[in-house]
């Protein structure tokens, strides 16, 4: 299978061609069937029905370094965590369908030799967006039923390295093109917290399996904020690391978006995982290492609780980040006010364009995978809806990668007189399933997508270090996530302060209690 990037299609002189279904089915014409038959699905799309939530009830589980601790003194087995795991998730799935390929026979087989790493015979889950070798990717589209990798991506060889169990691949949406996860190929994945809430994407079967405790930590990536977004809804503590910090899977393109690591219920299986992740990359980057305490250093925090781009916070999430900005001032850190110097629209727009040239590429592979032409058979409204943005302005792609390239000056820039932005990491608390749909109506999803996802790109397009910390809670219990945004390399620094918010304000004990839909 071809890669799936941006840079590809935009260095094609066969683009616009490649591309022509997308400008036919945007005009309602029906494009003539050349393909070859469908793939058999492996799998059924799962309903949206309201399901029966006295089928699990959450208990809190150790997290992956104490996992790793209870292996080395022999006080329990892989297989019998692994177990545990499988018990968790075929109880949790039930209520958040948060799973996209099970994998657990296999998991079970592995578990009883487990492998050795860091994280040695741990389970967990990988993201569907990402190779595994000898399992399914479905990119969370139904183009890809069938498409098995053949061999792990580079991340992928990481966290295999660091020895972790895999339980198979976790939901996200097509191609993490949207910040919930409601794909068509498996249905609405749920907020453990509430049911009839969207977990956040595009990590977000991952984020609301780790919520679930049905294992410590998983995989998740970020392109536009799809680690901290779903770390901000479900209550979960998620960092973006820098770029060229980690091994990606693939290249995003001229601009180099897309990061991968994970989401955690603890700050230390953060660290750890990036330390172990870290290990072999040669990046020019010094290595963080990793980072296993908070730091005596007292910081000057930007704060900026306004979206640049006129959004709007809810009340709850603006209580939420004033109580960060005053919990910062009490540890002694100097917090003062900050307006990031951006056009927030302009940028929104900028970005947009560049966003959608990733979704135009994907519709262009799926199209190769599937041999049917780009139409709503085999990508979602909301993909052909953003490959028609890209299309109808793809004249200006040039002038939008020299706008990114330069915003990451600009943005480093900022840095001369303090150490941290303090952001929300989203407007609201977690949305209703259905307002970001892919195949709601385009202009209202995009309305919602902007306002909710206010935050989180500029830090992708700068390559800089980001993390959501879960240490506020709406008064129904929903969890608001507090981002600090530092600079490229500043992953160590975030981790530092990581570690002192969460001695402040634990969050482990906050168990979801699946509010019915």
């Amino acid at each position: 299978m071809s890669k799936l990037n941006r840079r590809g299609l935009l260095k094609s002189g066969a683009a616009l061609a490649a591309l022509t279904p997308i400008a036919a089915c945007a005009a309602g014409t029906e494009p003539s069937d050349t393909s070859t038959p469908e793939t058999t699905a492996t799998e059924e799309p799962q309903t949206d029905e309201a399901p029966d939530v006295s089928s699990y009830t959450a208990q809190s589980i150790p997290d992956g370094l104490t996992q790793v601790a209870l292996l080395a003194s022999g006080e329990t087995t892989s297989l019998a965590l692994t177990q545990a795991a499988v018990d968790r998730s075929r109880g949790a799935n039930a209520l958040i369908n948060a799973v996209a390929l099970e994998t657990y026979e296999d998991a079970l087989a592995e578990a009883e030799t487990p492998p050795e790493g860091q994280f040695g015979g741990v389970p967990t889950f990988i993201k569907d967006l990402l190779d595994w070798k000898g399992d399914q990717t479905l990119y969370g589209s139904r183009a890809f039923k069938g498409y098995i990798a053949p061999d792990d991506a580079a991340f992928a060889k990481a966290w295999r390295k660091a020895g972790v169990i895999s339980l198979g691949k976790s939901t996200t949406p097509e191609m993490g093109l949207i910040s919930s996860t409601e794909p068509l190929v498996t249905g609405a994945t749920r907020n453990p917290y509430d049911l009839s809430r969207i977990p956040g994407g595009s990590s977000g079967g991952a984020a609301a399996l780790v919520a679930a405790r049905v294992v410590p930590f998983a995989h998740a990536s970020d392109g536009g904020g799809s680690i901290r977004i779903p770390a901000a809804c479900c209550g979960l503590f998620g960092l973006k690391p820098s770029r060229g910090a980690l091994p990606i899977s693939r290249e995003s393109g001229e601009v180099d978006i897309s990061v991968n690591h994970a989401v955690t219920l603890t700050v230390r299986d953060s660290a750890a995982l990036f330390a172990a992740a870290e290990a072999d990359i040669q990046s020019d980057l010094p290595k963080t290492g990793n980072i296993t305490e908070a730091s005596t250093r007292r910081l000057k925090i930007a704060f900026a609780p306004d979206p640049v781009n006129g959004a709007a916070l809810d009340s709850a999430t603006r209580a939420g980040i004033e109580r960060t900005a005053q919990l910062c001032r009490d540890l002694g850190h100097e917090v003062v006010d900050f307006v990031m110097p951006v056009d927030g629209v302009e940028f929104g727009d900028q970005f947009l364009m560049y966003w959608a040239a990733g979704a135009a590429a994907f519709a262009q592979s799926a199209s190769q995978f599937s041999g049917k032409p780009v139409g709503p058979e085999i990508v979602e409204p909301w993909t052909i809806g953003l490959a028609t943005q890209f299309m109808q302005r793809q004249s200006e792609i040039g002038d939008v990668i020299a706008y990114l390239k330069a915003f990451e000056g600009i943005y480093h820039s900022w840095f001369a007189d303090f150490d941290v932005i303090l952001t929300p990491t989203v407007s609201t608390v977690a949305p209703k399933i259905g307002s970001q749909a892919p195949d709601g109506d385009f202009d209202t999803v995009m309305e919602n997508v902007l306002n909710f996802a206010a935050f989180t790109s500029p830090m992708n397009v700068s390559g800089a270090a980001s993390m959501s910390v879960p240490i506020q809670w709406s008064d129904e219990g929903l969890p608001i996530g507090s981002m600090f945004s530092a600079q490229r390399g500043d992953d160590g620094l975030l981790f530092a302060l990581a570690y002192e918010l969460e001695e402040a304000q634990p969050w482990i004990d906050r168990l979801p209690t699946f509010k019915p839909a």
